[in-house]
């Protein structure tokens, strides 16, 4: 009988007894079933007393967690009051530096192509007055040629209106 009566308290994992185990044990012996009553309502009251125990550290745990996350929040916004005007400052540099880099991207494009226009000028240049050179040195050439032969035609022009005479 007390095997039975042990079977049927940890056979069910709800701590009441059956209908038919119940009956079984009113009919053996009341007092051991009251016994075992008892018993049963102050493990459930043991259990209800540490889960609320439980219940009340972890309360006391999320409190704590939420005083340290609202300190922490605090925290962050000084941080951010402090950092904020230099933060404002050092942006807009960053961005004027930023625009002149851009700026001198393209001028530092622009005058290199300019560069490479008037060097191809001046090469051009250099060429034209190397061929202007030569054309008046041709020139220069031709016309001392020119006036040599007619220096010759005048002469022998010369002597013959003076054979003539």
């Amino acid at each position: 009988m007390q095997k039975m009566k042990s079977l049927g308290s940890v056979g069910n994992s709800s701590g009441r007894l059956s209908t038919e185990e119940n009956n079984y044990e009113e009919q053996d012996d009341p007092e051991i079933s009251r016994l075992d009553i008892s018993t049963l309502q102050a493990r459930e009251e043991e259990i209800e007393r540490k889960k609320m125990e439980v219940k009340e550290k972890v309360e006391l745990q999320l409190g704590r967690a939420e005083e340290e996350t609202r300190r922490l929040a605090q925290i962050w916004e000084e941080l951010e009051v402090m950092a904020d005007p230099l933060k404002k400052e050092v942006g807009n540099v960053r961005k004027r530096i930023d625009m002149a880099n851009r700026e001198l991207k393209s001028l530092g494009q622009s005058c290199q192509k300019k560069e490479k226009e008037y060097k191809e000028a001046l090469e051009s240049l250099n060429e034209r007055s190397k061929e202007k050179a030569q054309l008046v040195s041709t020139l220069m050439e031709l016309m001392a040629e020119s006036e040599k032969l007619r220096m010759q035609k005048l002469q022998e022009l010369s002597k013959h209106i003076v054979a003539l005479r």
